[in-house]
């Protein structure tokens, strides 16, 4: 399933292919609407979602559903399906994480602190998936 996001597209991403980038009214709307399975402001910045519909429709069909989550999203959809399994991919390593995230030189350094803290949290809840890969 492909996640919808307020952000605007980092130079590499495509909207439609990577993520559909929406306004925040528009988000509102999915939002107020029910047309979400799971959403989340994340950073403290820009909120990301998964479209219901889309899920509905491939668990109705008896697909597999990978959705690539955080740890808010991932507690919300355990809520509307506990029976999925929910997999938590974690880094090689803490310095491997680091290097990662400056390296793709698309955030600010306060950004990358924001992020690096979430990671922490993230890390800590990992006992709450069914598998850590």
């Amino acid at each position: 399933s492909r996640s919808v996001t307020t952000r605007p597209p980092r130079p590499t991403e495509r909207d439609g292919i990577d993520y559909d980038f929406i306004t925040p009214e528009q988000f509102d709307k999915l939002v107020d609407g029910e047309g979400l399975l799971e959403w989340a402001t994340v950073h403290n910045s820009h909120r990301y979602g998964t479209p219901r519909g889309p899920v509905e429709r491939a668990v109705a069909d008896n697909r597999t559903v990978v959705l690539e989550i955080d740890l808010q999203g991932a507690r919300q959809v355990r809520e509307t399906y506990p029976q999925a399994t929910q997999i938590f991919l974690a880094p090689p390593s803490w310095e491997e994480l680091v290097h990662r995230l400056i390296g793709r030189g698309t955030e600010t350094p306060e950004q990358q602190k924001q992020r690096l803290e979430t990671a922490k949290v993230e890390l800590a809840n990992a006992d709450e998936f069914d598998a850590v890969v």
